[in-house]
């Protein structure tokens, strides 16, 4: 198991990190003491977890002793733990609480001297960081995608849906895009009863036009993908529909997946395919029994 312990000052953007590597796949853990650190990891692994975040900070102050013997302990359990420390300038993080109106967790004297304090309380921690992150530049846009890239999630998905709007509109998507104005395959009798996937199929349906009408709907998609990224989004999901799912709008998201790779990592599903197909393998009712 991977475990990545995300500690650091106050206003340095300690929940912004561990957010971030829990949008990555991390079951994610705020202010655990360390003595529970090991327990907690051996629980996630016994149901199949295999990636844990925790983050703690100077709220623990009276358990922070325990941190170097909590992640030798997570070693000889046979996780590896990593630790993230962020940090900032002492101006930055005085601006940063006198923007939020936050008393600092030590409150005991002035808040210079309570950061004087608190990295005081952190340095057993800091002392055994693995990577330090100023944060002083940083927006949290940004932040979100350097811990992401430090785990290695920060893969932006862009998931692709077809289906029928006779059998209901998605409402678990970003957006929703229409297809039946293109060629539709099921009039041809030999190409009826199969599928988008089909490569005799997918010629009729970007034949007369379809070529061009699909790449401006490539080229939008595009953009709406690349700017839910550049906002710091981990995904965006877009439906794209035909009258029954099973011809034109399969076709449309059987070529973006293979044209929109560079995006991300695409993941296409074909919702009402396999209803369609069963629909479509039936004998008409005009057209008599076998």
């Amino acid at each position: 198991m991977t475990v990545v312990v995300v500690t650091g000052m106050s206003g340095a953007g300690i929940t912004t990190a561990l957010h971030a590597l829990e949008d990555a796949g991390f079951f994610a853990v705020d202010n655990l003491p360390p003595a529970l650190w090991a327990s907690l990891a051996a629980t996630v692994a016994s149901s199949g977890g295999e990636r844990l975040a925790i983050a703690v900070d100077v709220r623990s102050r009276a358990f922070l002793h325990e941190a170097p013997a909590a992640l030798e302990a997570l070693r000889t359990s046979g996780s590896t733990p990593r630790v993230v420390y962020l940090d900032a300038r002492d101006e930055t993080l005085v601006r940063r609480f006198s923007f939020t109106r936050r008393t600092h967790p030590i409150g005991r004297g002035s808040l210079s001297e309570d950061l004087d304090d608190e990295r005081s309380a952190l340095e057993p921690l800091r002392s055994r960081a693995d990577v330090v992150v100023d944060t002083t530049r940083l927006a949290a846009k940004e932040l979100q995608t350097r811990m992401q890239r430090l785990v290695g999630g920060d893969a932006f998905r862009l998931r692709l849906s077809s289906f029928g709007y006779k059998r209901g509109v998605p409402t678990d998507v970003d957006a929703v895009l229409d297809v039946r104005g293109m060629r539709n395959p099921y009039y041809d009798p030999e190409l009826r009863s199969r599928p988008g996937t089909d490569p005799e199929v997918q010629a009729y349906v970007f034949s007369e036009g379809g070529v061009d009408a699909y790449a401006r709907l490539r080229d939008m998609i595009r953009e709406l993908a690349d700017a839910a990224r550049d906002s710091g989004r981990g995904g965006y999901a877009v439906a794209i529909g035909c009258t029954g799912g099973q011809h034109r709008s399969v076709s449309v998201v059987e070529r973006l997946a293979h044209d929109l790779a560079d995006v991300g990592t695409v993941l296409p599903d074909h919702r009402d395919l396999d209803e369609a197909l069963v629909e479509h393998a039936a004998p008409r009712a005009d057209e008599g029994s076998a």
